[in-house]
Order: structure tokens, then C-alpha cells, then sequence
């Protein structure tokens, strides 16, 4: 099992979840993975990125959770996965992925269940980021330059579409405190702060491991 340090971030719209992935990578000198996550799963399935686009981090009730995880246990090449709903191939293939990548390199990888994909390597730190609804509208609003409506709209609709997808792929609960090892509320502490607070709970979980085995 790799020794590399995995941080994985779950975020609420508009928390700024992406933007503290990117500067804690930044800062312990790894790579970030988000979008970077789909052109890489992509190359290695052999799909094509647009249908990793298309299906980024969308829920479907087309097909039992059950069997997707029994095809992903036999591999890709039996008969039942080639049958099976391309949004199935596309989330088992980023799962394939983010274990490969974990088995690599330390890095940051930005939602897509890469804390459940992880759940059996050892050096993992999972987050979760939320904040203050007003402050999520507001950064909503400045980002994409919309009506305070249509910023509540976006922000509730793309937390919708994240937690149907993590609860139908994952045997956790999307913002649960319970699904994840830290959760920051981004509107106490800020983008600085939050890095700093996973950096340090990033220190004494691994330090903790250690010393306790």
C-alpha cells in the first residue's frame, strides 16, 4: 500500500473548496487534481473527455450501486461492463484513476468520491468544506457575475447534484462530519486558514498513525 500523503476535498458550492485545494497543493509542492482528474481518466480508459465532461460528478438511479461495485471488483473487461450506462464507465474509471494516483505520487484531489475510492490507504486526509450560505452567494455572484437569485439557484442545485452523486457511489453521506476525517467552515477561517488548519491535522493524523501502530 503507497506511503504517499492524499488529501481529498469535498466542498459546497461556493465555499472555495477548489481554490484551498489548489493553494495547499501549492504550498506542500504537489499536484491539485479536479478537472485534471477527468483528462487523465479519459487518456487511460480510452473514452473520450467530453463524456467525462458531460458526467462529471452527476448522480444516476439507472443502475444498482451494488452491481456497479461487483463489475468494478471482476475489472473492466467482462461482458457486464461492457454493457454497462456510460456514466457507470465513466465513474468507475476516475475510480481507477484516483487509486492510481494515490499509488504514485502525494497530491490533492478535488471531490469525485476520491475519499471513498481511498478508503483503504492508509495515508489519507479527508475534508470537507462548507460556509455561510450568504457568503457562498455572494462569492457566487462575484465569480460569475449573476443576480443573487440565480447565485442561490447554482449553489443549491450543484449541491444537490454533488450529494446525490457521493450518496449513490459511496456508502457515506455527502457533508456528514461523520464521512470525513475535517470540516472547515471556509467563511470563519478563509482560504489562508483553512490550508493551514489541514496542514496541521494533516501532521498529527500521520503522526498519530505512526506512533500508534
Amino acid at each position: 500500500m503507497s506511503d504517499h500523503l492524499i488529501i481529498t476535498i469535498g466542498r459546497e458550492c461556493g465555499s472555495g473548496g477548489r481554490n484551498i485545494g489548489k493553494k495547499l497543493a501549492e504550498e506542500m509542492g504537489v499536484k491539485c487534481y479536479d478537472k485534471e482528474l477527468l483528462t487523465r481518466a479519459a487518456k487511460e480508459s480510452g473514452l473520450c473527455r467530453e463524456l467525462f465532461e458531460t458526467h462529471d460528478e452527476k448522480p444516476t438511479n439507472s443502475f444498482l450501486y451494488s452491481l456497479v461495485m461487483d463489475t468494478y471488483s471482476l475489472g473492466y473487461t467482462n461482458s457486464a461492463h461492457m454493457d454497462m450506462p456510460i456514466n457507470h464507465k465513466i465513474f468507475l474509471a476516475q475510480f481507477d484513476t484516483i487509486k492510481k494516483l494515490a499509488s504514485e505520487e502525494s497530491c490533492v484531489i478535488i471531490g469525485r468520491c476520491a475519499d471513498y475510492a481511498l478508503a483503504d490507504f492508509p495515508h489519507v486526509v479527508t475534508v470537507f468544506i462548507t460556509g455561510d450560505d450568504d457568503v457562498r452567494i455572494r462569492t457566487l455572484m462575484d465569480r460569475h457575475q449573476i443576480s443573487e437569485s440565480k447565485a442561490k439557484e447554482t449553489m443549491i442545485k450543484t449541491d444537490k447534484r454533488r450529494a446525490s452523486y457521493y450518496n449513490y457511489y459511496s456508502n457515506k453521506r455527502w457533508g456528514d462530519i461523520k464521512s470525513y476525517d475535517l470540516c472547515i467552515n471556509s467563511s470563519k477561517v478563509g482560504i489562508d486558514g483553512a490550508v493551514k488548519l489541514i496542514r496541521e491535522f494533516a501532521d498529527l493524523k500521520m503522526t498519530y498513525r505512526r506512533d500508534n501502530l
